[in-house]
């Protein structure tokens, strides 16, 4: 007698011990097996490992995108702000109207680690992720 009839035989003698009604349980069948099946490539079959169907594509078709050609328009609003269907895009203001923050905004490269201030906040954090990069190549590279 195996393992698994056993032990099923024993939770039926302990259901009728306790009187358990079957609608109270998940379930009223006596007992479940998982039964692991494998496929030639290794994995459990069912669980995307193995050899994928080759379905049929036809051939992609470009979707085309409106682009604003309009010069005035593109010169006067932000085109392509507006989700919605209704509305219109965000006008374009006067430079006096923003705040002065945003005209000393880094918009080119970040500044080269020898450039920063070594007491500085940023520094470090450049410091530490110019190390983990350096790590990762070198780790990469193992030949196991």
């Amino acid at each position: 007698m195996s393992y698994l009839t056993t032990l099923c035989r024993g939770f039926l003698q302990l259901r009728t011990l306790v009187n358990i009604k079957p609608q109270n349980l998940h379930t009223n069948a006596a007992c479940f097996a998982a039964v692991k099946k494998t496929s030639a490539a290794g994995g459990v079959m069912g669980l995307g490992k193995g050899k994928k169907k080759a379905g049929k594509l036809g051939p992609m078709e470009k979707k085309l995108l409106p682009v604003e050609t309009d010069p005035v328009k593109l010169v006067t609003y932000v085109c392509g702000s507006n989700i919605y269907t209704t509305g219109e895009d965000v006008k374009i203001k006067d430079d006096s109207e923003y705040p002065p923050w945003l005209w000393s905004l880094n918009t080119g490269a970040a500044p080269r680690i020898e450039e920063l201030d070594p007491a500085s906040k940023r520094y470090w954090l450049r410091v530490r992720a110019a190390g983990m990069r350096r790590n990762n190549r070198l780790r990469s590279m193992r030949k196991f």
